[in-house]
């Protein structure tokens, strides 16, 4: 019987690593993430198929810059470089790269010198995505140019004899009109995998790593009624049945009706959740804190303690079991890993050595629409499913600065016209994700005739298949104005509405 096809892609850093795995995943094809110290025999020995370099914030040049084996050039395997991988494997073929005074961000086109496989059935001035300040600006040794950009810089190369190919572009974002396809092109027309990795092969996967892991102990399981954790609470369920123990947090930071609605609907799903209330003990630890980084950490550190707190009232736990995603763990990263931080999430970064338990993590190298995917295959309804995503701090970080109980009432109130409004014109399902933000800062306005001087709310929509790119998406305009005329006459304390048009990124999605 013949190997599976396997992608490795080498993590050098770039924000956008796992979206090449995401999308490797898409065509069926199974991929892993590695670091760069991989070593050409650690490729043999694992049977891969093909290598992917990703980009990263480093500059090839640098003396701390991450490099790789140069070894693995010489070995028969197709090897895709993108951004910084082109410019760390052109430099292998003695290219020189220097940075460049007009750095190339955002929407480009490129216009192609040769024929090549890579861009088989592309088209000539495609738009693809750039995100660099480096460029290679001599030819590395039996390289062709095969496309250049609006600057007339390389932006994609080729080995004559070998199969290895550089993009200075970002296939993988889907501003790159036609990156799918020259992903494919590489996959199937030049490395010719097999399409032989599934959803179902993930879940039996998953579900036979759990129970291995687990043995006879038993999982504290951690849900927030989100697509996420929901997910993966029937996931675990039906792979270790009552050696789970779901359990649902009141953090106080919950939108409307947010505590009743999750444990009336995973308790319909057959989970026996039970729910504590500890929002008295967040707000408290929250009170005068308007950092952003400082209250996620804070909320963490509450969710910490609480299930601390819960797991002495059982006998022989061992583990605790969190739906955290790959966007989490890539936004956390250290300034000292190979990424830059983007933002701290409160389910990220380890447990206590105190609580004496472990982690399990079964989906924190997926993505929401895949843990989607997963749900399907696993039977899950559609109420539960097309959630939009809501983030673990809650409301903690769509309320900028202090987070105060009067506040909550207000972002509550104003939030749950927009949801039920998006619901009731059947815009909910068409948007990926919306959400209202409190910005306290006060506005003058007129009601009636008098003056007010009241909080402005910001109305946020967006459009994404994954989390790490998105762009904003459009509201009929019928539907903001009765949204924007109901929280300011509904909701006392605002008197303001705006909509945020900020695509991520330069923007993150959440406001904090």
């Amino acid at each position: 019987m013949s190997k599976p096809s396997k992608v490795w892609i080498v993590d050098f850093g770039s924000q956008y690593t796992q979206l090449i795995a995401r999308r490797v995943r898409e065509m069926s094809v199974y991929s892993e993430i590695v670091l760069p110290d991989i070593s050409s025999e650690d490729i043999v020995t694992n049977h891969i198929s093909a290598l992917i370099l990703s980009g990263g914030p480093s500059s090839v040049y640098e003396d701390k810059a991450p490099d790789i084996d140069p070894k693995i050039f010489t070995i028969d395997i197709p090897i895709l470089g993108i951004c910084y991988g082109l410019q760390l494997m052109s430099r292998h073929f003695g290219a020189k790269v220097h940075s460049d005074k007009h750095r190339e961000y955002g929407r480009s086109t490129i216009q192609f010198r040769k024929k090549s496989a890579l861009f088989q059935n592309v088209e000539d001035n495609t738009t693809v995505w750039m995100s660099h300040g480096d460029h290679v600006d001599s030819l590395p040794e039996g390289f062709d140019i095969v496309a250049v950009s609006e600057n007339n810089a390389p932006a994609a190369i080729e080995h004559r004899q070998k199969p290895l190919l550089g993009l200075q572009f970002h296939p993988e974002v889907v501003h790159t009109v036609e990156g799918q396809k020259i992903l494919e092109n590489f996959l199937f027309g030049i490395a010719g995998l097999k399409q032989d990795w599934t959803v179902g092969h993930f879940i039996e996967q998953t579900s036979t790593k759990i129970r291995e892991q687990v043995g006879n102990g038993k999982v504290l399981m951690a849900l927030s009624g989100g697509v996420d954790s929901s997910v993966m609470g029937i996931l675990m369920y039906r792979a270790i049945g009552n050696q789970c123990i779901p359990v649902f947090i009141n953090n106080g930071l919950l939108r409307k009706d947010e505590q009743f609605e999750v444990v009336r609907k995973l308790r319909k799903m057959g989970l026996p959740i039970r729910m504590y209330n500890y929002s008295a003990q967040f707000l408290n630890a929250l009170k005068g804190i308007k950092s952003p980084e400082r209250k996620r950490k804070i909320i963490g550190h509450q969710f910490i303690k609480a299930f601390e707190e819960i797991s002495k009232k059982h006998k022989d736990l061992s583990f605790l079991a969190q739906g955290t995603l790959y966007p989490d763990v890539i936004e956390s990263r250290s300034v000292n890993g190979p990424s830059q931080v983007i933002k701290s999430h409160h389910n990220v970064g380890g447990l206590p050595k105190r609580m004496k338990l472990d982690l399990i993590e079964p989906f924190n190298s997926l993505f929401k629409d895949e843990v989607r995917k997963i749900g399907r295959e696993l039977g899950m309804s559609a109420d539960i499913l097309n959630r939009h995503p809501f983030p673990g701090p809650g409301l903690g970080v769509r309320i900028i600065g202090e987070i105060t109980a009067k506040r909550l009432s207000i972002l509550r109130k104003a939030d749950d016209i927009f949801i039920k409004e998006l619901i009731n014109s059947g815009e909910y399902d068409r948007v990926w994700q919306a959400f209202a933000v409190l910005i306290p800062v006060k506005t003058v306005g007129v009601m009636g005739d008098q003056r007010t001087y009241e909080n402005l709310v910001a109305l946020r929509s967006v459009d994404s298949s994954d989390g790490m790119t998105a762009d904003w998406s459009p509201i009929p305009n019928a539907v903001l104005s009765k949204v924007a005329s109901r929280i300011v006459n509904e909701v006392r304390g605002i008197n303001r509405v705006v909509h945020d048009i900020t695509s991520k990124p330069p923007g993150t999605i959440e406001w904090e």
